[in-house]
């Protein structure tokens, strides 16, 4: 049996799992573990585990990123400034700044920090959005306007690629929005290979939107920083938004900077610390 440590944190309420394994243990973990801890009845419940491993080639530290339902991701933007304050607390990073290779590629983190130099909100280079159709990755011709119905409900969109797939639909009312019955559908879109995260936006004013989203591998969740991104990112090229943007979802409120990157901001909160026997 293996001792696992693990710190419980959430950025706007997107919570994850952040686990510094010895070694090599983090190979050593059964398959079902990832779902397993995740799950919210029957262990210690959260949105994806990241598991914190060194850096290489300059970097400060990596981050491997599994889902709530034991699938891999490639990035997500609120867990990567949950694993920032596992990674400050560690002293690695010069408590400035945090350089994390993802799935997604290297990723540079600014770190906000409270009195007593805990991160209470970090700011990430997200790198650049493509609405290229092989790189988000989707099978169609085109990116734009994307159709899709279900139970006389049609959703227009367009996809869009910030590491991972999104595809972001434009409704009246996110709050009014059939996300848990009509989003495990969209997640499995035939036109995308990889599966894809979904967001429901609406404009809610000048450079603002509210946004609910249903994440590929972990369902509804209150926030996700990719989807705010790409959701940001979508609505900008279509000329409902300029350049900096603020996305509100359930779990409180990101600011986008659009430009040759995407640069997000949010806060991240740590909750406990606990263990668990594998």
């Amino acid at each position: 049996m293996t001792t696992v440590q693990l710190s419980k944190l959430h950025g706007a309420g997107n919570d994850f799992l952040v686990w510094i394994p010895p070694s090599e243990q983090w190979a050593q973990v059964p398959d079902d573990f990832y779902a397993r801890v995740c799950d919210r009845h029957r262990g210690v419940g959260a949105d994806g585990i990241l598991t914190l491993l060194p850096g290489v080639d300059g970097a400060d530290c990596a981050m491997r990123l599994h889902n709530a339902d034991g699938s891999r991701a490639e990035m997500s933007g609120n867990g990567i400034r949950c694993l920032a304050w596992v990674a400050n607390r560690a002293a690695l990073g010069d408590g400035k700044r945090l350089v994390v290779d993802t799935d997604a590629g290297r990723r540079d983190v600014e770190l906000e920090l409270d009195a007593t130099g805990d991160v209470v909100g970090a700011t990430v280079d997200m790198g650049p959005v493509t609405f290229e159709p092989a790189e988000i990755p989707l099978d169609a011709y085109s990116p734009f306007d994307l159709e899709a119905t279900f139970h006389g409900v049609t959703y227009r969109g367009d996809a869009a690629g910030i590491g991972n797939p999104h595809l972001v639909l434009f409704v009246d009312d996110p709050a009014d929005a059939r996300v848990t019955q009509h989003g495990p559908r969209l997640e499995h879109d035939e036109r995308f290979p990889n599966r894809t995260n979904v967001e429901f936006v609406a404009v809610a004013g000048t450079d603002e939107l509210t946004m609910r989203v249903w994440e590929r591998g972990a369902g509804e969740t209150l926030s996700c920083g990719t989807g705010v991104c790409a959701a940001a990112a979508v609505a900008h090229r279509r000329g409902l938004v300029g350049d900096q943007v603020v996305v509100r979802v359930p779990g409180g409120k990101h600011r986008v900077e659009l430009g040759d990157t995407i640069r997000l901001h949010g806060p991240v909160v740590h909750v406990f610390d606990t263990q668990v026997e594998v």
